[in-house]
């Protein structure tokens, strides 16, 4: 990917610094933020091109989230989700170049809004267990966010939805996606860099002024989430994973 700072225009500046504000602000606590991003960046610096940008600056994210929630994470789930994410990723980098950018907004979109809509039905019925709590619930989860996760740095809202299905307290649920992030975008980037093509030392350069913005971000997520009582946590994160889906389909 050829990437030039010198010809990153204005209105791609404040696009970026605002993705990286609110990358921040997802990977601290406010994770139904997640998917907001993703087309902010792609309207900016086009789809393919958008995903090498991102990607480190998501690591990024992911270094603040952990340092501040790694306590809090529940590893019985991550057991559970990270053998069937990593050959998630790797069908993902196989079958990515060919997936047009249509297609796979669709397809996810589709699935972010089945799964909520379940998990609203599931909490409207007060069914605690309704859930499948079996292995087999978490590799098909596992595969989903390890697929979409490489294809379009997408899987927020899908790891979301199986988290809110496990019922994890706020910083449980938040400790939990921070590591299990932390842990998928560095396997992504030998695989974004030299089978995708899509980064280079310039578009590393670029993210790297960016971390100020991402550091911002990570504060005022860690502040916000800190305030927003338990349940109203999980109604945000539904709210804004609803949002981010339904984006998908206008994007």
């Amino acid at each position: 990917m050829h990437f030039d700072i010198s010809q990153v225009t204005a209105y791609q500046w404040v696009l970026a610094i605002t993705s990286g504000m609110v990358i921040g602000m997802s990977k601290a606590g406010l994770n139904g933020l997640t998917l907001m991003f993703i087309p902010l960046m792609a309207l900016a610096f086009g789809s393919k091109a958008s995903t090498g940008l991102l990607l480190p600056m998501l690591c990024v994210g992911d270094v603040f989230a952990v340092a501040w929630y790694r306590r809090h994470a529940e590893w019985r789930y991550l057991i559970r989700l990270l053998p069937a994410a990593v050959v998630g990723i790797a069908a993902g980098a196989t079958v990515g170049v060919g997936l047009s950018d249509n297609s796979f907004r669709f397809l996810l979109g589709g699935i972010i809004m089945v799964l909520l809509a379940l998990t609203v039905w599931l909490d409207v019925r007060k069914k605690e267990n309704a859930y499948p709590q079996t292995w087999w619930f978490g590799v098909v989860a596992g595969l989903a966010a390890g697929f979409t996760t490489m294809v379009g740095n997408a899987a927020g809202a899908i790891t979301n939805i199986y988290l809110l299905s496990m019922r994890l307290p706020k910083n449980a649920f938040i400790g939990t996606a921070a590591w299990f992030f932390f842990i998928v975008n560095l396997l992504k980037m030998p695989l974004q860099a030299f089978v995708w093509k899509n980064m280079s030392g310039a578009s590393l350069a670029f993210d790297a002024i960016m971390i100020p913005a991402v550091a911002i971000g990570a504060g005022i997520g860690i502040v916000a989430a800190g305030k927003i009582p338990e349940r109203a946590y999980r109604i945000f994160v539904m709210a804004m994973t609803g949002a981010a889906g339904l984006l998908l389909f206008v994007a």
